[in-house]
C-alpha cells in the first residue's frame, strides 16, 4: 500500500523558448515521476515577461503537487527537470525553456541559501497569482496571512496575463 504524501507544495511552471505548451506537458510529467502526485493544474496563461521585458512571452501554469520530498530535495527535482528539458542559466530573467518555482510548501516559511518559500515575489506578480488563484484561491499565504485571490486583487502588476487559447 502506497504511504501518504506528507506535504502539499505549489509549483509554478513557466516556458518562453522552443514549443512552450509541450514543454509545460512534459514537466507536469517529469515532476510526477520525480517529485510525487500532482494533485490540481491550473489554466495555461500567456503572460508577459517581467523582470527582463525584452524577450518573448511566457506561458505559465500553476500545479498543487503532494509530495513525500523536503523542500530542498523538491528543489532539487524541480531542477533536475529545468535541466533535463534543456534549461541553461546564461542570465537572470532571461529567456528559458523551463522554470519551475516551488512558490509554497505547507505553510512553512523557508530562507536557507538556497530557497526562500514563500517565494520572495509571490505577492508582486499577475503571472504567478492569477494560475494559483485558479486552484487555490483561499490558500492562505503563510507570511501575509491573505487569502491568493487577495494578493491578486492588491497585486501591482498590471503586465497582461491571458488564458492560452492555442492548442493544448
Amino acid at each position: 500500500m502506497p504511504t501518504p504524501h506528507a506535504h502539499t507544495a505549489y509549483l509554478l511552471l513557466g516556458s518562453n523558448l522552443g514549443d512552450r505548451v509541450v514543454t509545460l506537458h512534459r514537466a507536469l510529467l517529469a515532476l510526477a515521476e520525480k517529485a510525487g502526485r500532482i494533485v490540481a493544474v491550473s489554466g495555461v496563461y500567456e503572460t508577459a515577461a517581467w523582470g527582463k521585458e525584452d524577450q518573448d512571452s511566457f506561458l505559465n501554469q500553476a500545479l498543487q503537487l503532494s509530495t513525500d520530498l523536503a523542500p530542498e530535495q523538491l528543489l532539487d527535482a524541480c531542477q533536475q527537470v529545468e535541466t533535463a528539458l534543456g534549461r541553461e542559466r546564461l542570465e537572470p530573467w532571461g529567456p528559458r525553456t523551463l522554470d519551475v518555482d516551488i512558490l509554497l510548501y505547507d505553510d512553512q516559511i523557508i530562507n536557507t541559501e538556497r530557497l526562500h518559500v514563500p517565494h520572495p515575489r509571490l505577492p508582486e506578480r499577475r503571472f504567478a497569482l492569477v494560475p494559483l488563484a485558479d486552484i487555490a484561491p483561499a490558500l492562505l499565504h503563510p507570511q501575509l496571512r491573505r487569502p491568493v485571490a487577495e494578493l491578486l486583487a492588491d497585486c501591482p502588476d498590471q503586465l497582461p496575463v491571458e488564458p492560452w487559447l492555442g492548442d493544448l
